[in-house]
């Protein structure tokens, strides 16, 4: 007979059917929103508009679900971030993510203002963003039971130097668990193998430049609570860290969530100096390159991976001198190809 840890670590996990649905759920949310909020992406829209009206469809849509549970928790997993140009994170492109009972779905997408099938984006714009989309499609296919990180990484250099471009440094997928958006790293250094009835987001991030973000002047206004407990002397401070753990628990979450964001402000600085708080720093890539970013989830199922969530990509929209000269990451697409399994399951 299993251990109660042993059957609790199968509950909580995609061996479970239900916890399935609840990431197939939060992703569909999350697909939705993105699309709406991409369709909102215009000359002369703000990057705060973008992000209040991906947050008030997050809360919106989730709050739809399980309405007789009273004690389900569910909401924004990511507050929706918006960049532009040169900013690596964390306002990574059109970034956002949505939880159904704490199990986690999140996905980016880069777009162009403008782009359009009779007017497509040329030049080192196109190739950083079609470098990434090639590198995404590589990853989602290495990705796989068996498989170890360094393949993965691998394909993505692969791709990203047929199009004279560079990973971005230090940003990097990881895992997802139930209440855990940050989980696991694979990093470069450390072999790691992908196992079934995990859930990883993919996070691809290209730039044309040295591949390299920076920390600017720029304050952060996402962060997330650490699982730890510490007696705060301020009481603004402890204030702000009964609403954060009421609202948010261990999510991540952005200080214009809150009611007075002027008293937000106050209460998280001892909160980050007493190493309460993980801050999300805002970098750069050098001024007048360009970063592109997609991410989409996946689950590891016995008969292949489920993408639950990410945008198809759509390369009729840019179009890169490489393309024609070569085609990007052949070896390592050919390489995931021949290997066993599809590229995504179907339920």
């Amino acid at each position: 007979m299993a251990d109660a840890e042993e059957v609790e670590s199968v509950e909580t996990t995609p061996a479970n059917v239900v916890v399935v649905t609840k990431y197939k759920m939060a992703g569909y949310m999350v697909n939705t929103i993105l699309k709406e909020l991409i369709a909102k992406v215009k000359d002369g829209v703000t990057v705060l508009e973008l992000c209040e009206f991906g947050d008030r469809r997050l809360s919106e849509e989730t709050s739809k679900v399980f309405k007789k549970d009273k004690e389900m928790k569910k909401g924004i997993a990511f507050p929706t971030c918006v960049s532009v140009y040169n900013c690596v994170c964390i306002s990574p492109h059109s970034n956002l993510g949505a939880h159904v009972d704490d199990y986690i779905a999140v996905a980016a997408h880069t777009v162009v203002v403008g782009a359009s099938k009779k007017n497509p984006i040329t030049g080192r714009k196109a190739d950083v963003i079609i470098a990434a989309q090639k590198a995404l499609g590589v990853a989602l296919r290495l990705v796989k039971p068996g498989n170890t990180n360094y393949e993965s990484t691998d394909g993505i250099q692969k791709v990203t130097e047929d199009f004279k471009c560079k990973q971005v440094e230090g940003m990097l997928s990881h895992q997802l668990k139930q209440h855990i958006i940050d989980g696991q790293k694979r990093k470069d250094h450390e072999s790691c193998e992908f196992e079934v009835h995990q859930v990883y987001a993919i996070d691809i991030l290209v730039s044309f430049g040295d591949g390299k973000g920076r920390e600017l002047d720029t304050r952060t206004t996402v962060y997330k609570k650490k699982d730890i407990v510490y007696q705060l002397k301020m009481k603004a401070s402890r204030q702000f860290l009964s609403e954060t753990e009421k609202k948010f628990l261990l999510m991540p979450f952005t200080l214009r969530a809150f009611d007075d964001e002027r008293k937000a402000k106050m209460g998280v600085l001892e909160c980050v100096k007493q190493d309460l708080m993980q801050p999300f720093s805002v970098l750069y890539e050098r001024e007048g390159e360009l970063v592109a970013q997609y991410k989409q989830t996946v689950i590891l199922m016995p008969n292949g991976p489920l993408k639950i969530k990410g945008l198809p990509l759509e390369e009729e929209l840019y179009k890169s001198e490489y393309s024609k000269e070569k085609k990007a990451g052949k070896a390592a697409a050919e390489s995931a190809d021949n290997a066993d399994g599809e590229d995504e399951a179907e339920y």
